[in-house]
């Protein structure tokens, strides 16, 4: 139900910046206060300041090839063994399952379209362009960075095999601090494309590009307002540090350094085993050849239990 009606609003605004551009051209305060939402970090949300508008023809044949790239990105993501991979938080693809995650269906999650660059309209994800194949739930006395030097770890044992992994790591701060580690993991990255640019970058375009999708499917009124649907720039909302490895990139999301989300996370924290999350992660389509967006992945956590968490084993950081 709630991505239902997440999807109808989503609908609705588009509708009606459709007639808005019938009478006038907007500005951009317009279209930024007609997507405004009292949701978490709404104004880092689905930053449209960004977009590079081009004309309808432009737009038109750039359509023609985004077919040929999302193909090409598919095959080469391919389907991977999951059976080498391991993390100390199970997966349970049960609907009731407790203290574990899955793989989030890509069609709860709403993207730019292709057409995005003339009528705002945004598509179900649909397919991933990473497989998710292990998550691990950590807790320290300290922050814990760079967790992909851990020797085992998923991104590890991908690079063993040839295979690139981007590997997010959200840092929860508190008397104890806590880390939930994705590991998405494709045979290679297409040369040329988004991701590859997004992983090839710099911090700055980094931090202007990596977007996150959350929900809540399951828990409290308080915590699904408080948390929302809305699109979420990371690099602006929080500070993210990126570590490029031989085979990997790292983004350690510093959740304790945005004095709001570490407000709502300190709600989410008291009631964490009541809850159902859902996270998608990709990299925001900013001009007509980077549409339509795609998910790097997308996961669902449910019932965590802080108690399952583990202390890690990190090797020497080479960097330290």
């Amino acid at each position: 139900m709630v991505n239902m009606a997440s999807a109808s609003v989503s609908s609705m605004k588009t509708q009606k910046l459709q007639a808005s551009s019938i009478r006038r051209s907007p500005s951009l305060d317009q279209i930024n206060a007609a997507n405004k939402n009292p949701m978490m970090l709404d104004e880092y949300s689905d930053d449209e300041d960004e977009f590079q508008m081009p004309d309808q023809e432009e737009c038109s044949t750039s359509l023609g090839t985004e077919v040929k790239e999302t193909a090409l990105e598919e095959e080469c993501s391919g389907q991977i063994d999951l059976s080498s991979f391991s993390g100390n938080l199970r997966r349970d693809d049960r609907d009731n399952g407790r203290d574990c995650w899955r793989i989030s269906d890509g069609n709860n999650f709403r993207v730019r379209s292709k057409n995005f660059c003339y009528d705002k309209s945004k598509i179900p994800a649909g397919k991933h362009l990473m497989e998710l194949v292990a998550v691990d739930w950590f807790k320290d006395t300290k922050r814990m960075d760079h967790v992909a030097r851990r020797s085992g770890c998923a991104a590890r044992v991908a690079s063993e095999k040839g295979f690139f992994s981007i590997v997010v790591n959200v840092q929860v701060p508190g008397s104890t601090h806590y880390s939930m580690v994705f590991y998405f993991v494709t045979k290679e990255l297409v040369s040329g494309s988004l991701l590859q640019r997004f992983v090839d970058g710099d911090d700055d375009f980094r931090n202007s590009r990596l977007k996150l999708i959350p929900s809540v499917p399951k828990g409290s009124w308080i915590v699904r307002q408080s948390v929302g649907s809305t699109p979420c720039l990371l690099g602006k909302a929080v500070d993210c540090n990126y570590i490029r490895g031989p085979k990997y990139l790292e983004i350690d999301v510093d959740i304790g350094s945005s004095t709001v989300a570490n407000g709502v996370l300190g709600l989410v924290i008291g009631v964490i085993t009541s809850l159902v999350v859902d996270m998608a992660f990709l990299v925001q389509g900013n001009a007509a050849d980077e549409l339509p967006e795609r998910l790097i992945g997308a996961i669902r956590v449910s019932h965590i239990e802080l108690s399952s968490a583990i202390v890690p084993k990190l090797d020497q950081d080479p960097s330290d």
